[in-house]
């Protein structure tokens, strides 16, 4: 089952930020910058004054103090996709990168754009940082209006506040809005027809879903039966109509199907055939080792403490845990448009080309989950663990009734793709900061957890960061922890992750040096 219907609705209750692309508000967005535009009265004389934002484009940076400044606690999953499906969140913000980069680069000296070539602006147009605001916040609107439609409306009414027009079409190459409304709609082009399924016409005709699979995954184990202990086995789940929304269908349950198994087939930015990146077998699930991986998992979970299972929901939430690090290091290194824009791209790159290899191998291997590698070595034996909501360890749980912390993923278990983004996005942020430095702290208040809301943490309980290394190391033993990965899965995972942050770094480079073809 998923945090929220565990919890009831799927907006961390650990304060998750949000970003245009996960839907923020105006109102969220009422308090920023300095030199604002004023709202325009509502036409209804009862209604509530609209919000004001104050928003610096001189001097300002439209993602750090604009898109993300405030959280929205009114988000509930507006994506569409779940909290969970990693691969949906990470393609699209390699997308919305992508076109920030764009967006920047004709008012850079000598950065090229990836999807476009966008003639170079005269130096004195980036003198302050009004039209490089303007064309990235452009850019934003382009990408949201095709991948996340359902959240335009909160969008333009931001852009609106701020003074930009929402229904400008141009694409005028020597205008900030033009070059916005270039980038934003190339990057949306070179990801139309990728191999992702973004608009559901692979593989058929007619009644397509968007990113549905069309490469016809089947898992050798249904979710009654497991014919084959090593190899992924859906679980069950109970239905909900929406992320977010309301209690969830009662007594319905659903079976999971593997989430874009697609993902392995979308062009990455680094190299063109995934299987390169060799990834060794699963040790874990071989012999007599996949016995001590079940105990291992059951011992985890029986020493569950309230810090781990802290760490456990953050990183497992990847619009918080692994969306914003990189926020964080850009802020704890004070840097300014450019170099913020480009430090994102680079780990949005990074962590795109790691997922698209992580996913090969997860169809290559289709690993099993520990849940069912628990309820397989010890069926109705009584095992100790975790004993649900509320009920701490417990010592006469029956094996087959055993369940994970966190909620269960997907898709097939090895590599963690959680671990490999991590380690992919803190090895390219390290090689463009030059340090390991991330200082990132986060405040989690009492009884906040998703999976345990209104019991863990006891107490408010504060996350801290020095460096990217503590940062991966937690990421990846969290997730043994939240009882999802084997600890082997995670160990290879860190490693075998952090090739893609160099590759990412190098490519970054090349566009900001300008060393591509134009």
């Amino acid at each position: 089952m998923t945090r929220s219907e565990r919890a009831g609705g799927s907006a961390s209750a650990m304060g998750r930020r949000s970003l245009l692309i996960g839907g923020a508000s105006a109102a969220a967005l009422a308090t920023l910058g300095r030199t604002g535009v004023a709202a325009a009265s509502p036409s209804a004389p009862s209604a509530p004054a609209a919000p004001q934002i104050d928003f610096d484009f001189d001097t300002g940076n439209f993602h750090r103090d604009l898109i993300a400044a405030q959280g929205d606690p009114t988000y509930g999953g507006e994506l569409a996709f779940g909290p969970m499906d990693a691969s949906l969140i990470i393609w699209i913000a390699d997308m919305m990168t992508t076109s920030w980069f764009d967006a920047l680069a004709p008012y850079h000296p000598t950065a090229v754009g990836v999807h476009s070539r966008i003639p170079r602006r005269p130096a004195g147009e980036s003198k302050t940082n009004r039209n490089k605001n303007i064309a990235a916040i452009h850019a934003t609107h382009k990408v949201i209006k095709a991948t996340n439609p359902e959240r335009l409306a909160s969008v333009e009414q931001v852009m609106k506040l701020i003074g930009l027009d929402p229904s400008d079409q141009s694409e005028d190459p020597t205008t900030p809005v033009g070059i916005g409304n270039i980038a934003g709609n190339s990057a949306v082009r070179a990801r139309s027809r990728d191999g992702m399924n973004f608009l559901g016409n692979e593989g058929r005709k007619y009644n397509g879903q968007p990113y549905d699979d069309y490469t016809g995954y089947k898992p050798v184990n249904t979710a009654y039966e497991l014919v084959d202990p090593a190899r992924w086995q859906p679980a069950i789940h109970p239905h909900r109509r929406r992320v977010g929304g309301g209690p969830g269908d009662k007594g319905i349950f659903v079976v999971q199907r593997f989430v874009t198994p697609q993902l392995a087939r979308v062009k990455a930015h680094t190299y063109r055939d995934p299987s390169r990146f060799g990834l060794p077998e699963p040790v874990h699930l071989r012999g007599a080792n996949y016995k001590r991986s079940v105990d291992d998992i059951l011992a985890a979970s029986a020493g569950l403490t309230d810090a781990q299972k802290v760490k456990a929901e953050f990183f497992d939430n990847k619009f918080l845990g692994i969306g914003q690090a990189t926020m964080a290091a850009g802020r704890a290194h004070d840097l300014d448009l450019d170099n913020w824009v480009h430090l994102h791209f680079a780990t949005a790159v990074a962590q795109f080309d790691d997922l698209i290899a992580a996913w090969y191998h997860k169809r290559r291997f289709d690993a099993v989950r520990p849940f069912s590698a628990v309820r397989h070595v010890y069926g109705d034996r009584k095992v100790t663990a975790w004993g649900g909501v509320g009920k701490g360890t417990v010592s006469d749980m029956p094996a087959n009734e055993w369940a994970s912390y966190l909620p269960v993923g997907d898709h097939p278990e090895y590599p963690s793709g959680s671990t490999t983004l991590c380690a992919a996005e803190a090895q390219a942020a390290r090689r463009f900061l030059g340090d390991d430095v991330l200082e990132w702290k986060h405040s989690v208040p009492a009884g906040s957890l998703l999976t345990e809301p209104g019991l863990v943490p006891a107490k408010d309980f504060e996350l801290n960061y020095g460096t990217w290394t503590e940062f991966v190391r937690e990421c990846a033993i969290s997730r043994v922890w939240g009882g999802v990965h084997f600890r082997n899965t995670v160990e290879t995972s860190m490693e075998w992750g952090k090739q893609f942050g160099d590759r990412a770094y190098e490519f970054a480079q090349r566009h900001i040096k300008g060393q591509v073809r134009r």
